[in-house]
């Protein structure tokens, strides 16, 4: 299984205060990183196909590829025109990633509207997701669903957050060969079900993986539930991504998986909140998982 990178610690730099560049994280990641990939994140990639074509030139310079994008649609709305425009929008993010030769690129349910009933909520996202299905096919995309936690810029946890909402959602769209399962251990953690299990759960539809590590920080499960449930964009304080290898995760049980089911797509590294460390902690949660993958004979 080939091994990427994604800049979790640098999103801020990246998009909010601008000051890395794509080009920048390339670079770095590429003279720093055991890796054979890159994963972007979508709000930083250029608007126009020239642009994003030369971001693909420049990770290719360096013998990598752009694995996956990183792409965040929020298809939980009673509008069915505001459901109509995320629906063109994950468009363009195939697009885009097409352009960038990008195989994988994530689609999620949508934040966790509190006026939004559990049936109601996956039937909508079932039909987005159908429908999007064909477009990705024509540009040689797999749209991955992942069991997602929250994105860094959203204001509620994601609807389909819990095990149980995941299950039924992703048993709601029909087996297709652009779609599957991006699964993320840590996620599973947070949402307060056994990562093991989800794994299990998914394994026949698993496409790709985020490698991630965490642990709560001057808090519980409890106290960030809470939290979640008040709303407040972006991610509480108190949750932490960390080393990999180093947290509550158990990755003996989930390579076991892996190599059970021969398992050949791409794991990206999700590592690290704090960029001054972030490129030393990349390297250490690379070196990890290129141990992992030898040990068990994967990849």
């Amino acid at each position: 299984m080939p091994l990427a990178a994604f800049p979790k610690c640098y999103l801020d730099a990246l998009v909010v205060d601008k000051t890395m560049t794509n080009e920048e994280w390339i670079d770095l990641a590429a003279s720093r990183l055991d890796i054979d990939g890159l994963e972007f994140y979508w709000p930083t990639i250029p608007a126009d196909p020239a642009g994003r074509r030369a971001l693909r030139a420049r990770v290719e310079s360096h013998g990598l590829t752009a694995s996956m994008m990183c792409y965040s649609p929020d298809f939980i709305s009673k509008s069915p025109a505001i459901r109509e425009a995320e629906i063109e929008k994950e468009k363009t993010a195939i697009r885009g990633s097409a352009e960038m030769g990008v195989t994988f690129c994530r689609v999620l349910s949508g934040q966790r509207d509190p006026g939004i009933s559990r049936s109601d909520g996956i039937a909508m996202v079932a039909e987005c997701i159908q429908r999007l299905l064909p477009f990705a096919r024509e540009h040689g995309v797999c749209l991955i669903l992942e069991n997602h936690y929250k994105d860094g810029y959203w204001q509620y946890p994601e609807f389909a957050q819990k095990m149980d909402v995941f299950l039924e959602l992703l048993d709601a769209i029909p087996d297709h060969p652009c779609f599957g399962v991006n699964y993320d251990p840590s996620n599973a953690l947070v949402a307060g079900d056994d990562p093991i299990e989800m794994l299990r759960a998914v394994r026949h539809r698993l496409k790709t993986m985020h490698a991630s590590d965490r642990h709560l920080e001057g808090g519980t499960l409890e106290d960030l539930n809470r939290m979640d449930a008040s709303g407040g964009t972006g991610y509480a304080t108190m949750l932490k991504h960390g080393i990999i290898g180093r947290g509550a995760i158990d990755y003996e049980a989930i390579f076991a998986i892996l190599k059970e089911i021969n398992f050949k797509g791409w794991i990206s590294i999700e590592d690290g909140d704090e960029p001054s460390v972030g490129m030393e902690h990349l390297a250490e949660s690379a070196l990890f998982l290129r141990a992992k993958m030898a040990e068990y004979q994967v990849g």
